[in-house]
């Protein structure tokens, strides 16, 4: 699935969660995530490399974690990440696989997340990730649905944010930061 994916630092979240909430949106009860992201030997930014993550998600005390592997794309002159998930039983196995294919570590990244769905295909994500302190972020992905350009899209998800006071885009990943 391609997604255009634009992220803020939020310099107040409380703010923003308030705004959305005054539009009758709210988000969804807080869930964790832990990422260990792998890339290809040979791996440069802006070479259009794909990356593995394991994720690992925790939504409830009482239930046992789901794991994904995710194959992440950012097509950097398109603008454009094409995102597959895949759902995991064996956790181990799948690890040892992405490492004989030749993948290797390059990060870890865990987060408190929660998401609200804002219509077909888009949803928003409001982040706390940890080691980072007192820094909030709010990532909106929205599917490129139909003729819908990657620059329209764009644009659209920088209005978003801007209509709710927040304009410090991050164009890094949270590992990156």
């Amino acid at each position: 699935m391609k997604k255009v994916i634009l992220k803020c630092k939020l310099e107040d979240r409380e703010r923003f969660e308030d705004k959305l909430s005054d539009i009758d949106l709210d988000f969804s009860s807080i869930y964790w995530q832990h990422d260990r992201i792998y890339v290809p030997r040979g791996y440069k930014q802006g070479m259009n490399f794909p990356r593995l993550i394991m994720r690992t998600e925790m939504r409830a005390v009482d239930e046992p974690p789901t794991h994904s592997l995710i194959l992440r794309r950012h097509i950097e002159d398109s603008g454009v990440d094409v995102v597959e998930e895949t759902p995991v039983t064996d956790y181990v196995n799948t690890v040892n696989i992405i490492l004989q294919l030749g993948f290797r570590p390059s990060g870890e990244v865990s987060r408190r997340r929660q998401e609200l769905i804002m219509g077909e295909g888009t949803k928003i994500y409001l982040d706390e990730i940890d080691g980072r302190d007192n820094e909030h972020y709010a990532k909106i992905e929205s599917e490129l649905i139909g003729d819908t350009s990657v620059e329209e899209a764009r644009s659209d998800l920088e209005k978003t944010f801007k209509s709710l006071g927040e304009t410090e885009f991050v164009e890094k990943t949270y590992a990156e930061l």
